[in-house]
């Protein structure tokens, strides 16, 4: 009876065992998991530039899915971007994607006259496309002066749209009526960009008008050669 008594004690023990081994590991698994949470990159700039990640061409949904969920949205959330669908964003505006230089966007004449401009809570960048980096221009936070809505300072991202009129040149070179009509254009081909590369990521943007384009002209020590167009913000929408 002593031996069937202890047998049984030492079969219970060792199930005791295995049964404490097999719970510490999903602890273990749950412990990665954190840790790797910790290792998203997120949105992290610096100055003097910052150079995007590889842009990943195969992701998002189709064009068609894409189209059909093309929308303006205003409800944003103050979570912040990943560096890189910041780079995707960017990329997908107005990137190169052709060995000559050339965009994902179209302009007049190739001018390519659209800056876009990036304010961020890190402070203001311009894109650099052909280097696929962000330019530091300004230290501070000027979200607020991105548009006149009270979202711009609540959302990750705003883009501006900033005509650069010493690019357009030829034969419209002195007609200031047709570097308008040009500038706005052509930044319609790379709004819309923005537009469907949100549609396709599960985020959520609006062009902005009303802006107050003084102010912000000043913020962005533009020169006097240099036209706000439109801006635009980009984020996660609020749950």
């Amino acid at each position: 009876m002593n031996l069937e008594a202890d047998l049984t004690n030492f079969i219970f023990l060792t199930s005791m065992i295995l049964v404490c081994v097999s719970g510490c590991k999903p602890s273990v698994k749950n412990k990665n998991n954190k840790k790797r949470n910790l290792e998203v990159k997120t949105l992290k700039l610096e100055f003097p530039e910052t150079l995007l990640p590889d842009v990943d061409k195969k992701s998002g949904s189709s064009l068609m899915e894409a189209l059909s969920k093309r929308s303006s949205a205003r409800n944003f959330s103050d979570k912040s971007l990943e560096i890189s669908t910041v780079s995707e964003l960017l990329w997908a505006a107005a990137g190169v994607n052709r060995p000559d230089g050339r965009r994902t966007a179209p302009t007049a004449v190739n001018w390519q006259e659209i800056d876009i401009y990036a304010v961020t809570r890190e402070g203001v960048y311009i894109y650099n496309a052909s280097k696929h980096s962000l330019v530091g221009v300004e230290k501070n936070d000027i979200r607020e002066f991105a548009g006149k809505q009270a979202f711009t300072s609540v959302a990750p991202i705003t883009l501006v749209f900033v005509s650069n009129y010493d690019k357009i040149t030829g034969r419209h070179g002195d007609d200031e009526t047709k570097k308008a009509f040009y500038s706005a254009t052509d930044t319609g081909y790379i709004s819309q960009n923005v537009y469907l590369y949100c549609a396709s990521k599960g985020l959520i943007t609006v062009a902005l008008g009303l802006v107050d384009r003084e102010t912000l002209h000043k913020k962005l020590n533009l020169n006097q050669n240099q036209h706000i167009i439109l801006s635009q913000t980009v984020g996660y929408p609020e749950k």
